[in-house]
């Protein structure tokens, strides 16, 4: 893994001013970041609102690392509070709804914001927290283990276009993993073989209720998709049942993750920092490490963003299922 350093987008002062200043008169209006069809209007016409300045930094991922860290918000560490011991009693209010806004308005100027019904009931901004018992999941309140590398929400065809993880704590510098496919080097072989739609990518642990699914069939996926602009990935290894393939798909499939392994990067956020992926170029993951449970644990908060008119999947995504969740998109016509 490598430590090369992620592009990054500074905020200036006055920037940073406008940004708080929005969030913190939402903050007054509606005393909680629980987003209701009000709130989420008032987002969206506040955002409208924005400098010119503030939505250039909010452009579109614009090289081939598929990522940019935005810097120079800032959060007080005192004033959040101590970290959760998860994310459902995190709470909407305070300190805490206060970045939760912040995300949400410029989550709400790159596109779309989307929830979804199935996970931490249905908030747009979402708590990463470690949980208790839950040190070895393959989902974000786990810690000691490597959280693979994966597509956010790859069993879905509603998945997010781009995933934004804004720091609130990290007094350890726990990395944040990611790899982008445009990076990696694959013969014309391999990604003929991986555009094939082969095997599917099952529901993750959290959604539990997707797990349960029984009504249609799992549909078989495509790992890469040519793109009009290069190569696309949907990739989520954890949840992929690789050996049902055949030999050659394997063998494939393994030289893809080795790729992806060969090219990552870490990301150590600190408070205030927002690390924006590109959820159709690049996989994350999250480095181990030990949680205490004391109120100084690593603490991120996650919002998903949908791009209108984005054309980077394959269009039989548009019949696929999603095991019955429903992704919850704000501002959509």
């Amino acid at each position: 893994m490598g430590s090369a350093a992620a592009p990054v987008r500074q905020l200036d002062p006055h920037t940073v001013a406008e940004l708080r200043s929005a969030a913190e008169k939402i903050l007054a209006a509606f005393g909680t970041s629980a987003a209701s069809p009000a709130l989420l209007e008032h987002v969206a016409r506040t955002a409208g609102a924005f400098s010119d300045t503030l939505r250039h930094h909010c452009r579109p991922v614009d090289t081939d690392d598929g990522l940019f860290v935005l810097r120079g918000l800032d959060v007080d560490d005192e004033a959040v509070g101590p970290t959760p011991a998860g994310w459902a009693i995190a709470g909407d209010s305070g300190a805490g709804a206060l970045y939760d806004l912040t995300l949400l308005l410029l989550a709400t100027v790159m596109g779309n914001p989307i929830a979804w019904e199935g996970q931490q009931d249905g908030r747009f901004v979402h708590n990463i927290v470690p949980a208790p018992g839950h040190e070895t999941a393959q989902t974000g309140a786990s810690s000691a283990v490597l959280l693979s590398p994966h597509t956010e929400d790859a069993f879905h065809p509603g998945r997010a276009h781009l995933l934004m993880l804004g720091c609130v704590r990290n007094h350890d510098h726990i990395a944040t993993t990611a790899a982008g496919i445009r990076k990696t080097r694959l013969s014309d072989q391999d990604i003929e073989t991986l555009a094939r739609p082969v095997l599917p990518i099952l529901p993750d642990d959290a959604y539990a209720e997707a797990q349960g699914y029984t009504d249609q069939p799992p549909p078989a996926v495509p790992a890469l998709f040519p793109a009009e602009d290069g190569t696309t990935l949907r990739f989520d290894p954890a949840y992929t049942p690789v050996d049902r393939a055949d030999a050659t798909y394997r063998a494939a499939y393994r030289r893809l993750e080795a790729e992806l392994a060969r090219v990552s990067v870490s990301v150590s956020l600190a408070p205030g920092e927002v690390l924006v992926v590109d959820n159709d170029l690049v996989v994350h993951g999250r480095v181990p490490f030990r949680a205490r449970y004391d109120g100084t644990d690593r603490w991120l908060k996650r919002a998903s963003v949908r791009v209108p008119g984005r054309r980077t999947r394959p269009p039989a995504e548009a019949d696929e299922h999603g095991y019955g969740q429903a992704a919850l998109e704000a501002h959509a016509s």
